[in-house]
């Protein structure tokens, strides 16, 4: 056998291999949880208490609540986080939204905090499934609830308002901070050399739903975003109905957007809502 051809094959083999590790562990690459949830009181979140959701396959799931103001006719806002450690390392988001007299529940996925299972996009969309249902036998209906999702957390809460907005009961607001098309898009673009539209489970497809919410959309994205290109989040927007709102912030990335400003632009969102 020549050369030139032993090494084409063995170039060959070394690349299916490699894409067959990267497709067994692809999860692994996406879910970064944080294991280690501490109490409210020690993550600095006194007023928060610790509830349960009952997902829909059976895991009971730890989150954080705080009701609205009392007397108020204050929304829910329904925190949705990024792929990487637990509700823990939200608490500095949660407080602006808390001082204002709103109602709050960090919802914690399976996998993340000390919560049973593991992460998958069919078992995100249980777990908010199971936030809202605890919202509900608290009395809060969709249109007293904004959904906020971050990250990849942005591709659950459109799920969760694109379905209620199919079925007629659409959330009073959706706030999303760096959104994307599709995670696949996200991975195409990070992995150009691996075959990755044929490879990835978890697709979080937010483009082919944005078309199905009926609630006014807040997108807040970093020009400067390196792990999620703010061209994703551009077309997202493009792509939403109105009435749609987006600030695209010139000197921000991923991780820093609220220290660009992104709580002020939220919380204005939500002030201007027409709640009933």
């Amino acid at each position: 056998m020549a050369f030139g051809l032993k090494v084409a094959i063995y170039l060959i083999a070394g690349y299916a291999l490699f894409t067959a590790a990267i497709y067994l562990a692809q999860r692994r690459m996406m879910y970064f949880p944080a294991k280690h949830l501490p109490t409210p009181i020690e993550a600095g979140l006194a007023a928060a208490h610790t509830v349960k959701l009952q997902t829909s396959d059976g895991l009971d799931l730890i989150a954080w609540h705080i009701p609205a103001k009392a007397g108020t006719n204050h929304p829910t806002i329904v925190y949705l986080h990024g792929n990487g450690g637990n509700i823990a390392g939200r608490v500095h988001r949660a407080r602006p939204l808390v001082a204002k007299g709103y109602g709050l529940l960090l919802v914690e996925y399976r996998g993340y905090g000390g919560n049973p299972g593991v992460p998958t996009e069919t078992g995100l969309y249980a777990d908010a499934r199971a936030g809202l249902a605890f919202l509900q036998s608290e009395g809060v209906s969709p249109a007293q609830i904004v959904l906020l999702g971050e990250s990849l957390g942005t591709g659950v809460a459109v799920q969760m308002a694109a379905e209620l907005g199919r079925a007629g009961t659409p959330v009073a607001g959706l706030a999303l901070e760096a959104p994307y098309t599709s995670t696949t898009d996200v991975a195409a673009g990070a992995y150009w050399f691996l075959p990755v539209r044929w490879l990835l489970k978890d697709r979080f497809e937010s483009l082919s739903k944005i078309g199905d919410i009926r609630t006014p959309l807040l997108v807040i994205h970093g020009e400067h975003d390196r792990t999620i290109p703010v061209a994703l989040g551009k077309r997202l927007f493009a792509a939403a109905p109105e009435p749609r709102t987006g600030v695209f912030i010139p000197n921000a990335g991923h991780n820093d957007l609220a220290s660009h400003g992104s709580d002020g632009h939220i919380l204005e969102f939500i002030r201007d809502l027409p709640l009933d």
